[in-house]
């Protein structure tokens, strides 16, 4: 891979291109740091909405089946996402069509028609049914979780909102959040694949040098919060509790990001790891475990999802809950811990060869000033210790430090035992 390409433009655009000379398709994507966190009160699932309606048409392009047929015409497809502190629109092209696909993105970022809002809105509210109960109890074990290490802060919402809140978001709601966010001093622009980069420029100049930058509003931070253990318990009809252990973790910048990514694998990367062996090959209680994180600009949180029976709940936590703190307790077996790294570089090799992980990581990155190299990645793993994880996993799986939602059907569920489950040392 030759070097990456990075350009300011005079409005605070910044460009990056990764060029990838071996590969045969290219991806470009413009990232915007703001999410669901940057939701008004009263509005969650704002930044989703709009993100939705870009792709109702703008321009010269009258409907989203116009836009979804420009892009099909240079060989690509269009897709959009939004999540906590990002919305990203991103596109698989041709490489040779970089270009145009840019100047697509450019027409639904500076001059959305922002038609049809009521329909969008029903597409939407469809959306959001699909994680709610029949009591209409958020059921997503992300959200039900995050209201619990998160309260009464977006980022323990909804990034598709509420019921309630998507009928408040109007017109006028979307135009004043396009207009407050949307700049390019909050913009990042990347292509990925085999890409030149002053052409990109180039065309970035052509349609979003007039672009302009503005003042950005504040964030709401997260300031203090309440101590665990904390336990969410919401019926929905089922044959199995869905299951969802946190903690409260290591933010976006933390220099130990590295050593927790290292702990989640230790925990559950694959069919080696604790977990998994734990709770499926030796007491057949689950089929499968996963753990995950989320990192942000001033907190973060490690995840353990699962599903299992109703009544092997306790079992279960009191299993999780004893790796996790002989996790805590001894070193991992040097053996154990240079298996689980070596599978860590081979994965980050892999995604050398991905338009989209590069795009990720040199455009997200970017946009969140946490950019670094594959290499710079790579040194750090090899420099996670066993002692190092040892002692993360002594401050994280801490009592206090403990948030559990089930989700499932209640029956046989014994709150009182969860609860000395989740606050025994």
């Amino acid at each position: 891979m030759t070097a990456i390409g990075m350009t300011t433009l005079e409005n605070g655009l910044r460009m990056v291109t990764v060029p990838l000379p071996h590969l045969h398709s290219a991806e470009v994507a413009v990232y915007l740091k703001v999410g669901g966190r940057n939701d008004p009160p009263g509005e969650s699932g704002l930044a989703h909405f709009l993100e939705h309606m870009l792709f109702r048409g703008a321009g010269p392009y009258r409907s989203s089946l116009e836009i979804e047929a420009a892009f099909e015409s240079l060989g690509g497809s269009v897709n959009a996402a939004t999540d906590a502190d990002s919305t990203c629109f991103f596109g698989r092209i041709h490489p040779r069509h970089v270009s145009s696909g840019l100047a697509i993105l450019a027409e639904m970022l500076l001059r959305p028609r922002l038609e049809g809002v009521d329909l969008e809105r029903r597409i939407i509210g469809e959306e959001a049914l699909q994680d709610l109960n029949e009591e209409g109890e958020e059921i997503n074990p992300d959200v039900v979780v995050g209201q619990l290490l998160w309260p009464a802060h977006p980022l323990g919402g909804s990034t598709l909102g509420t019921l309630e809140d998507l009928e408040r978001i109007s017109d006028a709601s979307l135009r004043r959040h396009l207009a407050a966010w949307y700049r390019p001093n909050n913009a990042v622009v990347v292509a990925a694949g085999p890409v030149r980069h002053e052409e990109l420029v180039a065309a970035a100049a052509d349609c979003l040098g007039g672009w302009q930058a503005a003042p950005l509003p504040d964030q709401l931070p997260v300031t203090a919060l309440p101590d665990g253990p904390a336990l969410a318990l919401v019926r929905n009809p089922d044959s199995q509790v869905t299951v969802q252990l946190a903690f409260r973790a290591c933010q976006r910048d933390s220099s130990r990001l590295i050593t927790q990514k290292v702990l989640r694998r230790l925990l559950a990367g694959g069919g080696c790891s604790r977990l998994h062996l734990a709770l499926r090959e030796n007491l057949g209680l689950v089929y499968s475990v996963d753990a995950g994180f989320g990192a942000y600009d001033e907190t973060g949180c490690l995840t353990i999802d699962l599903a299992t029976a109703p009544e092997n709940l306790c079992a279960v936590l009191e299993t999780t809950l004893a790796e996790l703190r002989r996790l805590a307790d001894e070193p991992a077996v040097q053996e154990e811990l240079e298996r689980v790294k070596t599978v860590y570089l081979a994965e980050l090799d892999y995604s050398r060869d991905s338009v989209t992980d590069m795009a990720v990581r040199y455009g997200w990155g970017t946009l969140m000033g946490v950019v670094r190299e594959i290499d710079d990645d790579q040194r750090l793993v090899r420099e996670v210790t066993a002692e190092g994880v040892r002692g993360l996993a002594e401050e994280l799986f801490k009592p206090d430090n403990r948030f559990l939602g089930v989700i499932g059907p209640q029956e046989g569920v014994n709150r009182a035992a969860l609860e000395r489950l989740l606050a025994m040392a």
